[in-house]
This record gives structure tokens, sequence and C-alpha cells, in this order.
């Protein structure tokens, strides 16, 4: 029996693909004619071919800022999916707690970007902050703005307290999934919790961990507001990032080809280990973990 072909859908998506067309291929294709152009004012480009990039993989503030934002990006990796998994594992399954704990777990997640760094910010600050004063009031010389231990400490705490809940969220409904059966089955032949963990649960969550993990490294990579409120990159250059690196570079210094050249470096490079990491999970995914 063949299939009967209705073309008339796709005026449907037309509006998505024109959509999409605006606000991503069009920008794209300005950086593009940027990386590869010069310019001296009044709108004159110049071919420059690849000049910009070969400059930019001869530049050590980017491979600097690669090297920062790689640790970030792994240590957020590192604290927050296990993290969120343990939350996931213990919050209730039913009833009104349940509901409860799914209200307070998205709280984190409805906080605009510049308002987390704000709070965090305010909140340490020694003179005014919390977290500052009370720290200062114990003895301990913490200092966001001055010490690099610290500031780095303070954007890693930050990005963990805002997004844990998404990992948290995504393992929970990983486990919602899971017939009683399983479990039933577990009991019967009395299976260890950790035994029910390693081969109930966590194969049932693979699949939505492989999200977080994909979710929060893309987040993680590209982040930009949160430590830029909270630091500004500093002290120093210690917590300037790739995309803080980028801001200052385009509009900082309004250097707009190497600019463009490092943008579409960024991207490559983000697009080439979200691969890496989707390609490794998902034949641990086939292996049944």
């Amino acid at each position: 029996m063949n299939k009967t072909l209705n073309n008339k859908a796709w005026f449907l998506v037309l509006p998505v693909l024109v959509l999409v067309a605006f606000s991503a291929v069009i920008p794209l294709m300005t950086v593009v004619n940027y990386s590869v152009q010069d310019t001296f004012g009044n709108n004159q480009f110049f071919w420059a071919g690849l000049e910009w990039f070969q400059e930019m993989l001869h530049e050590d503030r980017m491979w600097n800022a690669l090297q920062r934002q790689l640790l970030f990006s792994a240590i957020i990796l590192a604290i927050e999916v296990p993290l969120g998994v343990i939350v996931a594992l213990n919050m209730p399954k039913s009833g009104i707690w349940s509901s409860f704990c799914l209200v307070v777990m998205s709280l984190p997640l409805l906080i605009p970007w510049n308002v987390v760094g704000t709070i965090w910010q305010i909140f340490g600050r020694v003179d005014i902050g919390l977290l500052g004063h009370t720290l200062a009031a114990m003895g301990i010389d913490y200092n966001y703005t001055q010490n690099v231990v610290d500031a780095w400490v303070t954007i890693i705490v930050m990005d963990v307290w805002h997004w844990t809940s998404l990992v948290a969220l995504l393992a929970f409904a990983g486990l919602k999934s899971i017939p009683d059966a399983y479990y039933q089955a577990a009991r019967i032949d009395q299976a260890s919790r950790w035994k029910v963990f390693r081969y109930i649960e966590l194969p049932k969550m693979s699949g939505v961990l492989m999200i977080a993990v994909l979710l929060r490294f893309m987040d993680s990579f590209m982040i930009y507001t949160e430590p830029f409120v909270v630091t500004g990159g500093g002290p120093g250059n210690a917590t300037t990032l790739l995309s803080i690196d980028l801001v200052k570079m385009a509009l900082g210094q309004f250097d707009l080809g190497p600019a463009a050249a490092f943008s579409l470096m960024y991207f490559l490079v983000i697009l080439a280990i979200s691969w890496v990491f989707y390609t490794v999970m998902t034949n641990l995914d086939k292996k049944g973990m």
C-alpha cells in the first residue's frame, strides 16, 4: 500500500524555516563574511582570507581562555551530574511532597542569568553580603574580586546552585518512567540498594542523563552573563572564559575580523566536543552500560 504524501504540510513549517533563517543563518553568514575580511572603517572592507584564523590559532589569549573554559566545564559536569542524580534519588516519587520538591527544584531555573550573577555578586561581598560577611567573621580571608581561588569557587558554586536542578529534574523524570515491577523483582531477589541503582535505575536514566550532560556542557561552555556580572573576568584574567574574552575582543577592542574568526572557531569547538559526548554516551547506552 502506497503512502499518500501531502506536500501542503510544508507550508506549516515554512514560518519556522523563515524565522530560523533570520535568527540564525543570516547572522552566521554575516560572521563568516567578517571573518575573511578586514576594514579600516567607513564600511570599506578588504579581503583577508584566512589571516584572522591563523592569527587566532597563534594567539595565546585564546588558548589560555580555552583551557579555563574546559576546566570550568569539566568541574561543572563532575559536580552537577552526580549531585543531580543523588537529589533525584532522594526525592519523593509521589504525593504532595513530590510536587513540593519539584516546585522547589524548579525555582532556580526561573531566575534570569543576570539576576543570578547580581545575587551572588552581592551575596559574596564582605561588606554587605551574607556569605562574605559570615566568612570574614569566622576569620576566613575571602575576596572573590582579588583572590583567584575565591573567584573560581564563587562562580562554580553559583553555577551548581543555578543548574543542578535541571539535572535533578531530568533524572527524576527517568526514575518515574521505571515500572514498579522492576523494583518488585529486585526485592524478591533481595538485591542491595547499590545493585538496584546499578542495574535498574542507572540504565533507565542513561537517556535523560545523556541529554543532561549535553545540555550542561553546552550551557557551561557558552556561559557569559553570570561570571561576567560577578567577576568581570577577573581578578586579572583568571575567570576570563572564552565568551568573556570574545566579547572583550569584539566590543571592547572592536576587532571585528579576529572576533568573527574567534566566534566561528568557538562554535566548531562546541560542536566537536558535543558530538564526541553524544557518540560516546550513545555507544555506552547501546552496550547497556
